[in-house]
């Protein structure tokens, strides 16, 4: 089958630390003395200036790839191997510092709990307000509005409460519903069940399944907990401090990182 993403050398770079000294006119004040050779009149006495160091950090290095339409690829890593940074390359939410990303189809991306939502609005509002932010149209969400609500498993009395009043389990449980009746090709989730009871989980789990086997769906999911991980994908990669370590079938890759903890 051909490759629905393609990602080829990618690789994204971070300056650490504070960036400037708060304002214009302490940046520039800083810039002047250090081109004649005097004292940051912004440093604290006894500390070194900061000012114009670039302190860097590879948080992807040179990762490369390709996802076949349909699989459900599962991304694996201990914390800061580089997951999310991924993740939010491929949603389009930072850009690569080097490499490029091909993409087929579109893409609705989960990364955070409630991203899109509006505090003050309803439940009704918010999936209509979120379902925009992910590309459906006012008629998809129409068409899907019943379903949606009734995945989430929102009471009906709820649905129009501001969703600021909400719990984290249904906030999340809305989210992921929107997102799981997007008319996309391409799907993303980083850590967004790890909210719900382990009954939604289990039926977040089997949506993801669903969608790929039956509407040729693509998946792409990041979770910590690897019994989720295998019961949902059939292909994983693996990264370790930025780096593409391991890729193939989920369950080969579930076990170099295991091993890979227990060495360690």
């Amino acid at each position: 089958m051909a490759a629905i993403i393609q990602v080829e050398g990618v690789s994204k770079e971070y300056r650490l630390g504070v960036i400037g000294n708060g304002s214009l006119y302490k940046d520039f004040q800083s810039w002047m003395a250090k081109i004649r050779g005097k004292e940051d009149p912004w440093t604290k006495i006894g500390a070194v200036s900061k000012f114009g160091k670039r302190d860097r950090f590879w948080a992807l290095k040179d990762v490369s790839f390709e996802v076949e339409a349909g699989d459900r690829l599962g991304i694996i890593g201990r914390n800061g191997a580089g997951k999310s940074t991924l993740l939010k390359i491929l949603s389009r939410i930072t850009a690569p510092t080097a490499g490029t990303i091909r993409m087929r189809g579109r893409l609705a991306s989960l990364l955070e709990v409630g991203t899109g939502f509006h505090q003050e609005l309803t439940g009704r509002e918010n999936i209509y307000l979120n379902g925009a932010i992910l590309g459906m149209t006012k008629a998809d969400i129409d068409r899907n509005f019943d379903e949606i609500v009734a995945f989430s498993e929102i009471e009906s009395e709820f649905i129009d409460t501001p969703v600021k009043r909400y719990s984290s389990g249904m906030y999340v449980r809305l989210a992921f519903a929107v997102a799981a009746h997007l008319t996309s090709e391409i799907l993303v989730a980083d850590e967004v069940l790890a909210v719900g009871d382990a009954k939604f989980q289990d039926k977040c789990l089997g949506k993801m399944r669903d969608v790929s086997l039956n509407q040729g769906r693509t998946v792409l999911f990041v979770s910590h907990n690897i019994g989720a991980l295998a019961k949902l994908c059939n292909k994983g990669i693996l990264l370790e401090h930025g780096t593409l370590t391991a890729t193939g079938e989920a369950a080969e890759v579930i076990r170099i990182y295991e091993n890979s903890l227990e060495n360690n």
